[in-house]
């Protein structure tokens, strides 16, 4: 079948680009999942139906996409590469269901490409009772502003199932004093309850990176997302808090208000959230940071 996981074993994608004289460019993440049955595991995580609109980044030569349209209601792919584009697209034209760009999804570090975030808006208008998911075997360069940005726009995906870096889904889910603990896990776990699927060595992919990898999936939890009064403002606080992470609070307080309020009115606050001397952000579940992000937004 056109576009089935068949298309993405080692040996069809060696023959494939040998015979059009390209080979996979490093630069721009392009490790291919060979391993079939963890192919399948992706897209079956996903659990995709009718009324889903999906977003793709890193097309490749379309097998994933392919399998993705078979339930879902709209594939929406991205992929960078001008070569594989035209692959996906050969290798799909017979799918009406699949949306094709050939771009960069960021736009800049801390924006993600607007074209493609109107056909995503416009999918979910067009399918009665949407929902917006991301499913990928994501390019490492793009996972953290990706998925990051997304949770900022006003179409949160119900869910992000995809392959990244190991070192970056440790962050994701890590828990209050364990050193992968930081801003990263702080934004996503204070409005999507996340975990990881399966982790994966470098032998599973063409070529091979040099770390292992993991399948993580996000679900959006509308009652998280509620607790959190300014979305902007909570997203530069949780960069800011871990900014020095060693730093103990009363530090990096005096630090971020600088040019704001004295070191008085941070005493208040550390007196106010019950902090001593010693206390640091990164021992800090996400209620207590959410607490402490009130405080200081009211400072004004």
């Amino acid at each position: 079948m056109s576009g089935s996981p068949s298309n993405q074993t080692r040996s069809y994608l060696m023959k494939r680009f040998a015979a059009i004289g390209i080979h996979p460019r490093a630069k721009l993440g392009q490790n291919f999942l060979i391993d079939l049955n963890l192919l399948r595991l992706l897209y079956d995580s996903a659990q995709l139906e009718p009324n889903d609109v999906v977003l793709e980044v890193g097309t490749g030569t379309g097998s994933l996409t392919g399998l993705m349209s078979q339930s879902a209601g709209r594939v929406i792919t991205v992929e960078i590469d001008q070569v594989m584009h035209q692959l996906a697209k050969e290798e799909l034209q017979d799918r009406d269901n699949i949306t094709f760009f050939c771009a960069d999804i960021l736009k800049n570090k801390n924006r993600l490409n607007p074209d493609v975030l109107d056909a995503v808006r416009s999918a979910l208008a067009e399918i009665p009772n949407s929902r917006f998911k991301l499913a990928a075997n994501l390019p490492y360069c793009v996972a953290t502003p990706l998925m990051s940005n997304l949770l900022l726009t006003d179409i949160p995906p119900y869910s992000m199932t995809v392959t990244i870096q190991k070192e970056l889904a440790d962050r994701i889910v890590a828990k209050p004093s364990t050193k992968d603990y930081g801003s990263l896990s702080l934004w996503l776990q204070s409005q999507c309850r996340c975990h990881v699927v399966r982790n994966m060595p470098p032998s599973v992919f063409w070529p091979r990176p040099k770390v292992d990898s993991s399948i993580v999936q996000t679900v959006y939890d509308r009652r998280l997302r509620d607790r959190i009064a300014d979305l902007s403002y909570w997203h530069e606080f949780s960069r800011a808090i871990f900014f020095h992470r060693r730093k103990f609070m009363r530090s990096v307080l005096i630090a971020m208000l600088k040019g704001k309020h004295d070191k008085q009115a941070v005493d208040a606050i550390m007196a106010q959230m019950n902090f001593d001397e010693k206390t640091r952000a990164e021992a800090l579940p996400i209620d207590k940071l959410l607490k402490l992000c009130e405080v200081v937004r009211n400072l004004g």
